[in-house]
């Protein structure tokens, strides 16, 4: 980044800024199609560099390659984003960053005041993390909309109304290929030594994951750490019980009693600590109002009435009619879908129990778990699936921010998800109540989903990008052409890789993890310990994959997990339901009521409600003491 040295005591605004410095420190590429043409290239350039009053985003713009280098080598589309500190300062006070104080309080940055902030200084430009550098300049490339163009110059066929979003137009039309934020790779190596490439037990460096990746992948990370440390109790406990019992399926009260208070305690805990680290990141505290609509929406330009502000808008009612006459059907079909091949997992199953008793040979004791491996793996293919489906009709539903989306992108795959994974389970548990098969179950379809997330999500990619690695390393070596090869040769590796997108893969094979463990792990005690070891290796697989294997993701602020705790916080109530109807169901409480089983279920039943009125009691203290405070 550009430094701007002492700067005269003068009010700075955007309109004063120079957009035409020649050299700068590039933050973000774009890509753009290799038949670009010149008149395109030229419109862009102007709408990014053009003062903000003019509609444009006031940014530096300049090609990777200059005009004598264009002709020796590839890859000459790319195109390098930057600001200067002033500009990068005053967008931080536009997205509302938050701040430490120097009276330690946390507040709204704004450039008048910047004096008054801990770590600034006029004479460098350490005061704002590359992350939240590249956010701001995301966030002025996403918000560069068309005015009065009725087209793409150079592309008739790409037609703008205004309020569209011109980067999305762009995209979708595959004239821009590509935007991304380059890494720095000192401080990655810096990172990385300290997180995942000396492989001993230790804490993550979570400060330093969110200065260099942003609050969501580093609270993502927090939250991998704290569960997987929250499972050492279960783990701990689950193997002794595993090893005295081990045949005897129907001693699982105890374990079932210890899961009850666990699945609850550890989600309370979680929220504490994860507000801790928001309202010291600035996060916790950080004005909403600043969401701008995202770059996908679309509609009729006009005047949003809360905010004042012109920005596209479409009718509330056309979604809904969407969501419910389109969406809603496709997932109850989807659903449908699931439990048929379920019935058909279950045939499976007595098919192979079956062909066992009738021969009683080794091989046919081995084709007992074959169905259950089978189902686990059509699982997974058909989560997959569903997710495509999912993200398509909730991207042409419509909503106007990110987080509608992605909350209505969470509910249905969420939905599918538990059907999907949990309902044989319940099954098994509920109706035909075989506790050898439900253990048998439950540890194959947990085994196998870790062990195919393992190699698709990380060991798959890794190996893929080595292998482009060592090819563009020789291609670099091959160039004549007097160019910044190292510069070049960065662009080029990173712009290959794959996209990162974003966590929600990643708490969702922690949500279904949490769904094994807390459910049903009192007949397998081992889940939790298998979960540990998995969650071990997977901080180390996922910190490679977040540095090596996937481009570096935009920092996006967050101040919380968000829907994903409301999410983990239905599967405890789920499973304080499932653990009570366990026990109930359990030989040994049985013995206690011979005679009324009435009696026994509506003791069960007053448990259930005990245990979640108090978790109701303890969410409502909590929100009164945060009330208070904040009052």
């Amino acid at each position: 980044m550009t430094g701007v040295g002492s700067l005269p005591k003068m009010k700075v605004t955007l309109s004063t800024l120079d957009t035409c410095e020649g050299s700068f420190t590039p933050l973000v590429v774009l890509e753009l199609a290799q038949d670009v043409k010149e008149e395109t290239k030229e419109w862009l350039k102007n709408r990014i560099v053009t003062k903000k009053k003019d509609g444009g985003a006031q940014l530096l713009f300049r090609p990777l390659l200059n005009k004598y280098e264009k002709g020796t080598v590839e890859n000459q589309n790319l195109y390098l984003v930057g600001a200067s500190n002033i500009r990068l300062l005053l967008g931080a006070e536009a997205v509302g960053l938050v701040k430490e104080c120097s009276d330690n309080t946390m507040r709204a940055f704004t450039y008048g005041t910047r004096h008054n902030f801990k770590g600034f200084d006029d004479n460098n430009d350490d005061f704002l993390t590359m992350a939240e550098c590249q956010f701001i300049i995301k966030h002025e490339l996403e918000n560069l909309r068309a005015r009065d163009e009725k087209m793409i110059p150079g592309y008739p066929q790409a037609k703008l109304y205004p309020g569209k979003s011109l980067l999305r137009r762009l995209l979708t039309s595959g004239i821009v290929v590509q935007v991304f934020p380059l890494h720095d790779n000192e401080a990655l190596k810096k990172l990385e030594d300290s997180w995942y490439t000396r492989f001993s037990l230790q804490f993550q460096p979570i400060d330093g994951i969110r200065g260099y990746f942003g609050e969501t992948i580093a609270l993502y990370f927090g939250f991998l750490e704290y569960f997987t440390f929250a499972l050492i109790p279960m783990a701990v406990i689950g193997l002794p019980y595993y090893m005295f019992v081990w045949e005897d399926y129907d001693k699982y009260v105890i374990f079932a009693s210890f899961n009850l208070i666990w699945s609850t305690v550890i989600l309370e805990v979680w929220k504490r600590g994860c507000a801790n680290m928001t309202y010291r990141w600035g996060t916790l505290v950080m004005k909403r109002q600043f969401e701008e609509p995202r770059p996908g929406y679309h509609g009729v330009l006009g005047v949003n009435a809360v905010t004042g502000r012109e920005e596209p808008l479409y009718p509330s009612y056309k979604r809904q009619l969407r969501i419910y006459l389109v969406s809603l059907p496709f997932v109850c079909l989807c659903l449908y879908f699931s439990l048929y091949v379920m019935m058909i997992y279950f045939d499976l199953e007595a098919w192979a129990l079956d062909l066992h008793e009738n021969s009683g040979s080794e091989w046919t004791s081995v084709l007992l778990y074959v169905p259950s491996i089978i189902y686990a793996i059509v699982i997974e293919v058909m989560n997959r699936l569903y997710r495509y489906a999912a993200e398509f009709l909730t991207s042409w539903e419509n909503h106007r921010l990110e987080s509608a989306y992605q909350n209505h992108l969470i509910l249905k795959v969420l939905v599918f998800n538990f059907l999907n994974c949990f309902a044989s389970l319940f099954y098994i548990a509920f109706v035909l109540q075989d506790m050898k098969l439900l253990r048998q179950s439950l540890a194959t379809l947990l085994i196998t989903s870790q062990i195919l997330n393992q190699l698709m999500e990380s060991l798959l990619p890794y190996w893929l990008q080595r292998k482009h690695h060592v090819q563009v390393k020789k291609k670099v070596q091959a160039l004549k052409a007097d160019i910044d090869a190292t510069l070049y040769e960065q662009v080029v590796l990173e712009k290959e890789m794959g996209t990162y997108l974003g966590t929600f893969d990643d708490y969702l094979e922690l949500f279904l993890q949490f769904g094994y463990v807390s459910l049903f792990s009192c007949v397998y005690p081992l889940a939790a310990a298998f979960a540990v070891l998995n969650n071990f290796t997977e901080v180390n697989s996922d910190a490679l994959k977040m540095c090596r294997v996937f481009k570096r993701p935009f920092a996006e602020p967050s101040a919380s997990i968000g829907v994903w705790q409301l999410a983990f916080e239905t599967m405890s109530v789920i499973s304080v339901v499932t653990n009570c109807a366990l026990i109930g169901m359990s030989p040994q409480v049985n013995a206690l009521f011979p005679e009324s089983k009435a009696d026994l279920i509506l003791i069960v039943v007053a448990v259930e409600q005990m245990k979640l009125v108090a978790e109701n009691l303890k969410e409502d203290g909590q929100d009164g003491g945060g009330k208070a405070t904040a009052t």
